[in-house]
């Protein structure tokens, strides 16, 4: 599994990769261990996971197989276990963070020119076309049918040089501009499903209406930031972050990035609060 699946827990269409108690763990991990030094005790990370519905028993067998898949280690400290973030952890996860929360926050400028790849893969060599397919759709990359991939940002070249490259496809990349005749517009039509993700920040945002983030305190904050970041962390990895001039008109997207940023502002600072108190109550005293 790729790195930013295993970050994410979900697959391309945002189907359950894993299960949910491991993908919400992957979600606490980033938003509270990380920004905390790397580390946490049992108490506080089983808390946290409960107040989103999880049990205590299937939040401790998370924790244990995130061990074991080397994203955590243990240590005992007397009676109690601190659980820390690998190293291999601490970059997919720095990784994910920064794409996670700056997604959506500004306007890219696009100079009217894509990216395009010549890239395909026998029928029968199913693992390698998955592998290709889900690479350049990760780097979001749209695709027009019969191994041709797309996207307007030249820059995302490099990254699909590198996935190919690294499966051993063969390629060819050039760059172009629409002429006279199609339109940009109806390439997006063609390589990217629009209405599905529209549909999907349509149901994120009526999922976020009643959440203020002003009156949630201690474990309740926890809980809804936790709950909002998981939701929202999809996005940068389902979208392809396509430019203004090539969305519909009102596109869900823009309201969907600035609803997630006043809301995690105002619910970070009483969910760290908690989560600090809880650390340093936990923690022996020297």
């Amino acid at each position: 599994m790729l790195a930013h699946e295993q970050l994410l827990g979900t697959n391309r269409d945002g189907s359950a990769a894993v299960d949910s108690s491991r993908a919400l763990l992957l979600t606490l991990l980033g938003e509270f261990v990380l920004p905390s030094g790397g580390s946490a005790w049992t108490k506080t990370i089983v808390a946290a996971v409960e107040s989103l519905g999880i049990r205590d028993k299937a939040a401790r067998q998370a924790l244990a197989r995130m061990d074991e898949g080397g994203w955590l280690d243990r240590t005992k400290v007397g009676r109690q276990t601190r659980w820390s973030l690998s190293p291999y952890a601490r970059t997919v996860l720095e990784s994910g963070a920064e794409r996670i929360y700056s997604f959506g926050a500004t306007t890219r400028q696009w100079d009217g020119r894509w990216i395009v790849l010549l890239a395909s893969v026998p029928e029968r060599d199913r693992h390698l076309r998955y592998a290709m397919a889900n690479g350049l759709g990760w780097a979001g990359f749209g695709t027009l049918g019969n191994g041709t991939w797309l996207s307007p940002w030249l820059g995302q070249e490099g990254t699909a040089v590198e996935l190919l490259n690294g499966l051993g496809v063969e390629a060819t990349s050039f760059r172009a501009e629409v002429g006279n005749l199609g339109s940009p517009t109806g390439l997006v039509a063609q390589a990217w499903d629009l209405p599905e993700l529209r549909q999907a920040y349509t149901r994120f945002l009526a999922d976020v209406e009643l959440l203020d983030g002003q009156s949630s305190s201690g474990l309740a904050a926890v809980a809804e930031l936790t709950g909002l970041v998981h939701q929202w962390r999809r996005f940068p990895l389902l979208d392809p972050d396509l430019p203004a001039e090539l969305l519909p008109a009102s596109w869900p997207g823009v309201a969907a990035a600035q609803r997630f940023g006043e809301l995690r502002t105002r619910l970070r600072g009483p969910a760290m609060a908690w989560w600090k108190s809880t650390e340093a109550e936990l923690t022996p005293g020297d």
